[in-house]
């Protein structure tokens, strides 16, 4: 454009080089407000194309972490229902070891266990069966009985 003005300015005079410089101007500036409404006609379909991928990028991103969350949480009961478990299990190995120390501590001191009494008891019942058979006495109420006739 440059050269084009230097070219017209040599063989033009004054006035011409005068209008030549004003159309160039004009039609500058004319480029410059067709520019601009372009732009802002480009402008507002570029903007509403991205408000579209956003909304599209944002129902995938809600999704993808309502599948992660729904994940952690059924990984997170899971590691729940693991920890109960290790605990229950932990108490009852507790609870067994308390048991085992409190039954030695009981036999140091001579305190029968339920089995001990169990065998005293079904030995009391064999010895008690045998004296009645060697004393001749059936059963316990008779002898009672006849103590009582006695009187």
């Amino acid at each position: 454009m440059g050269k084009r003005l230097k070219a017209l300015a040599d063989n033009v005079g004054e006035r011409q080089l005068a209008s030549t410089i004003r159309d160039s101007a004009q039609q500058i500036w004319l480029a410059g407000l067709g520019a601009f409404a372009k732009t802002q006609e480009e402008g507002a379909k570029v903007f509403e194309a991205l408000v579209k991928e956003g909304k599209v990028l944002e129902g995938k991103t809600r999704r993808l972490a309502e599948r992660k969350m729904s994940q952690m949480s059924s990984q997170w009961g899971k590691t729940a229902t693991d920890a109960t478990a290790k605990a229950a299990a932990t108490w009852d190995k507790l609870e067994q070891v308390f048991e085992n120390r409190v039954a030695r501590a009981l036999n140091r001191l001579g305190v029968p266990t339920n089995r001990d009494l169990e065998h005293l008891s079904k030995r009391v019942e064999t010895l008690t069966a045998s004296v009645q058979k060697l004393s001749g006495v059936r059963k316990p109420r008779a002898a009672a009985r006849k103590a009582q006739a006695k009187q």
